[in-house]
């Protein structure tokens, strides 16, 4: 198969392939991959295949699904047995998925073990991608790859949506509706969705305020195209938070836009792989900890669309800075301390048309930036509290109903989000 010279580049240079290898299904020129990695998760990844293989046969038959089996070699005993269990399932598979082009790496066995220092979710991801590109079918078709988690499940017009929204997006990159699975008690339950609030009030904050970072950044609801993956320099290798870096990244090159019609489902479980993110969130909470899920005030938010509504292309730094001071002080002690006055300078320099000079703002005061600056504000005048405090606000600015509980804020943000 003849590979794209961005692709045959990517692989050359940017690329982690060896010394691992896909197993399994032998197929090439496909459509696209989606990519799950998965450690230790035998007792979840088959429900996660029968959900894919409930999507349109003659949509499977133009996909791969590939499983990165993975583990460093100081993982846990019992992980790296679960994971030994899940590439027997695997070989083993047999009819029971024949729906699905089935695949897998083995990046668990001894010998094939993700490096001890910097092996982790992000890594096992962009082993799969990597791989994978070299499955696929070379333009003018746009091939597509698909994120998803061995513990997340998905709906029968998964795929359908997927390939129906790239069919009509000028943008290489998309983020996929979500909502967690239901909880097996009462306790798991209340800790998930209050989670999940935060993470849907965050989005919520960055809307109203007019960042281009309005999106959720959820490892397990993402797609791109492969090209657009290439652009992007492939996923990044971090042991956690990959999902934000990676989509951040594939916004500054391609654009990145929210999916319709579907929904994925991913795991509301307690979990102490990663030093943040929803497991790690979940854990905290049943383990009594108050503060492990607080919200960010309305102020931040408020602050920060001031900034960004902020009339920059015509003027200085010094002059942009003394409007900064008008809106908050702390924002100029943010914008001092990140090198604002100088970064600016250099973007007028190297930027005359306007647009493109508002781009590089926002590559420059990025998702990360922009995060920062919200923990700035929370650090200082504004300290984070409990959603009681934080939703009626932002809700009554948005024009939804005020509903009064995690809860019903919870459903109006999905309904909201996802709709």
């Amino acid at each position: 198969m003849l590979l794209n010279t961005a692709v045959t580049k990517y692989l050359k240079t940017r690329a982690i392939t060896v010394p691992w290898r896909i197993e399994g299904c032998d197929r090439k020129a496909l459509a696209g991959a989606v990519v799950i990695p998965a450690l230790a998760e035998s007792s979840n990844l088959p429900a996660t295949l029968l959900s894919l293989a409930a999507n349109p046969a003659e949509l499977l038959e133009r996909f791969l699904v590939l499983v990165v089996v993975n583990n460093r070699p100081d993982a846990p005993e019992r992980d790296m047995f679960d994971n030994l269990a899940t590439l027997e399932f695997l070989r083993e598979a047999g009819e029971k998925f024949a729906p699905l082009n089935l695949a897998w790496v083995d990046a668990a066995s001894p010998g094939l073990e993700l490096p001890a220092k910097g092996g982790g979710v992000g890594m096992a991801r962009k082993i799969g991608l990597d791989l994978a590109l070299t499955r696929l079918i070379s333009p003018p078709a746009a091939p597509l790859l698909i994120s998803l988690d061995a513990d997340t499940l998905v709906r029968p017009d998964y795929l359908p949506a997927i390939i129906g929204h790239f069919a009509q997006s000028a943008a290489g990159g998309a983020v996929i509706p979500f909502s967690h699975q239901p909880a097996s008690d009462p306790a798991e339950q209340s800790a998930i969705d209050r989670y999940e609030l935060f993470l849907r009030s965050y989005v919520l904050g960055l809307s109203l305020a007019g960042s281009p970072y309005a999106f959720h950044t959820v490892g397990s609801a993402m797609a791109c195209t492969a090209t657009a993956y290439v652009k992007a320099g492939g996923m990044n290798s971090r042991a956690a938070g990959e999902d934000f870096y990676f989509l951040q990244q594939l916004f500054r090159t391609s654009g990145v836009t929210r999916m319709r019609g579907t929904m994925v489902h991913p795991s509301p479980r307690p979990s102490h792989r990663v030093p943040f993110g929803t497991g790690r969130a979940i854990s905290r909470t049943l383990a009594g900890d108050d503060g492990a899920v607080m919200f960010y005030r309305p102020e931040c938010f408020h602050i920060l669309g001031e900034w960004l509504k902020l009339p920059m292309a015509e003027k200085g730094a010094a002059a942009i800075m003394a409007a900064a001071a008008a809106v908050s002080p702390h924002l100029v002690e943010f914008l001092e301390t990140a090198g604002f006055a100088g970064t600016w300078e250099n973007l007028r320099r190297n930027h005359r048309d306007t647009a493109a000079l508002r781009s590089a703002f926002h590559g420059w005061f990025d998702g990360l930036r922009t995060m920062k600056l919200v923990h700035h504000l929370s650090a200082g005048p504004f300290p984070r509290c409990e959603p009681e405090e934080a939703l009626p606000p932002l809700c009554a600015q948005a024009g939804f109903p005020s509903a009064g509980a995690v809860g019903g804020w919870l459903n109006t943000l999905r309904d909201v989000q996802n709709s």
